[in-house]
């Protein structure tokens, strides 16, 4: 690690908390000049992630998304930047709220993550590598905006089960606008992963002869397909919208994570990318 790409994920670092922190204050206060300050602050953060990212290519020499540190940031990344995209389309209340909080999270957790950048074999410096790998995390951006959607419908609805119509309730955006956003995120994310999926077959038949390894990783990756396939299947032909669908938004996700990191980083396997 380089002394610029130390200051600048420090300044990564402050700006997102700054935003997490504007963002929590208009949710509070609900002063647009704030909203302002906060908008402005996640777009630097996105600017700056996107040149730490160019960075750390620069200096590895391939797409930074191998080790736990780098897919962590890339995930963050790709929350970011799925944010940015989807709230010019769809615009949600508060919805830069949740979303910050989540990016400023996942960029603390990579602080306590070795940052060392992994010594990749020659096959798999390979074009396959952000293709597969980059649209998988990027598709993953888009499932934890359902997510963040599901957990504010499950929030708002509690509260007017409850006829609570005061703090929470003037702040978070209507039950219809959540379940349509879980309902676009996910079929975005969906559509993404499919690509990532169908890659990475087309990259393990390069590498090793077989386009299936039955590895763990490969396993937990079709299991996630099939569950956002159920999901998006039921919801055309059987209705399933609203609580239902916002509680396997959040459930989905929990698996997407357990894949990626738990899967990944303790059982190894093909998915180990370091020599």
């Amino acid at each position: 690690m380089t002394e610029i790409s130390i200051l600048l994920y420090a300044g990564i670092l402050l700006v997102a908390g700054l935003c997490s922190a504007a963002y929590l204050v208009f949710f509070f206060s609900k002063r647009p000049d704030v909203r302002r300050i906060a908008r402005g602050l996640f777009l630097a953060s996105a600017c700056l992630q996107t040149i730490y990212l160019l960075l750390r290519y620069i200096l590895a020499g391939y797409t930074p998304i191998t080790s736990p540190f780098e897919t962590i940031f890339f995930f963050s990344w790709s929350v970011t930047l799925a944010y940015c995209l989807f709230r010019w389309r769809y615009p949600v209340k508060n919805f830069g709220t949740v979303v910050s909080l989540v990016v400023f999270f996942l960029l603390v957790v990579s602080c306590f993550i070795s940052k060392e950048i992994l010594i990749l074999s020659t096959e798999l410096r390979s074009i396959w590598l952000p293709i597969h790998a980059g649209i998988s995390l990027f598709s993953y951006g888009f499932l934890a905006l359902a997510f963040c959607g599901g957990m504010m419908y499950l929030l708002l609805e509690r509260e007017l089960k409850k006829k609570r119509f005061g703090f929470l309730f003037e702040r978070l955006p209507s039950l219809e606008s959540l379940d349509q956003l879980n309902n676009h995120a996910i079929t975005i994310g969906f559509l993404l992963y499919t690509v990532g999926l169908v890659t990475g077959l087309l990259w393990s038949k390069q590498l090793w002869g077989s386009y299936w390894l039955g590895s763990a990783k490969e396993i937990w990756s079709v299991i996630i397909w099939f569950i956002y396939l159920v999901q998006l299947h039921q919801r055309v032909t059987v209705g399933w919208r609203g609580r239902r669908a916002a509680w396997l938004a959040v459930a989905s996700f929990i698996v997407v994570l357990f894949t990626v990191w738990g899967v990944t980083y303790f059982l190894g396997g093909a998915h180990s990318y370091a020599v």
